[in-house]
Order: structure tokens, then C-alpha cells, then sequence
């Protein structure tokens, strides 16, 4: 996803007309997709100053069981399942909503790991 303005088209099929171009502020960025293997980062510097943190690559996990209220770091062993794309699992992408496979067990993810830099989980 390249730009991420407004449609060139009307929802009534009519053609808008802009008063101004695209701006440079307004592009997306390519997306993360976040595999399982040596743990890599990489800071995004965004609008205003802030940096993002994209997580490439991930190896742990931070599992919580919401039964007795422990967080504990976990290793991811595959991802089980992705609602965002089915051909994901094949990939082993990790993203928010899908179901991994952990030491611990079955978990699903609850962070964006292409936006916090970080996987949090939780038990199913």
C-alpha cells in the first residue's frame, strides 16, 4: 500500500476532482511481515519525531495466562493459524490475532509486532 488518501472516485461512481496533489506525508510505508527466527528490529523514524519499532524477525513471545495472572517469555515454535491471511501460516508471519504455538501452548496474539516491536500473547 503505497498512498493512503482518499479515492479518485465519488462512492457514487463520480470522478473527484482534487485542488491539491499527493503529499509525501501522506504515502504508507510497506508492511512488516513479522517470521519466526533470530530475533531482528528495525526503528522507523515517523512524523513528528517518534519512532516506531518494526519487529522482522521473532523468537520468544511474552505468554500470559489469564487464569493465574503470570506472564512468562515462551519460544515460539510455529504459527497455528492466521485469521489476516491463510497464507500466512504457511510463511510462519506473525501478526495480531494469530494463533502460535509456544512452549507453554497455545496462544494468540494480542500486540502488533510490526508496530510495538514486541510479541505479547495469550493463552488459550
Amino acid at each position: 500500500m503505497r498512498w493512503q488518501g482518499r479515492s479518485t472516485r465519488k462512492y457514487t461512481g463520480g470522478r473527484l476532482h482534487y485542488n491539491r496533489r499527493k503529499k509525501a506525508y501522506e504515502a504508507g510505508r510497506p508492511e512488516t511481515d513479522t517470521v519466526i527466527g533470530t530475533e531482528r528490529r528495525k526503528k522507523v523514524r515517523t512524523r513528528g519525531g517518534n519512532v516506531k519499532v518494526r519487529l522482522l524477525r521473532c523468537e520468544f513471545a511474552n505468554v500470559s495466562d489469564p487464569k493465574s495472572g503470570i506472564t512468562k517469555k515462551s519460544r515460539i515454535v510455529t504459527v497455528k493459524s492466521n485469521t489476516a491471511n491463510t497464507f500466512f501460516v504457511r510463511r510462519n508471519i506473525t501478526t495480531k490475532g494469530a494463533v502460535i504455538e509456544t512452549d507453554l501452548g497455545d496462544a494468540v496474539v494480542t500486540s502488533r509486532p510490526g508496530r510495538d516491536g514486541i510479541v505479547n500473547a495469550k493463552m488459550i
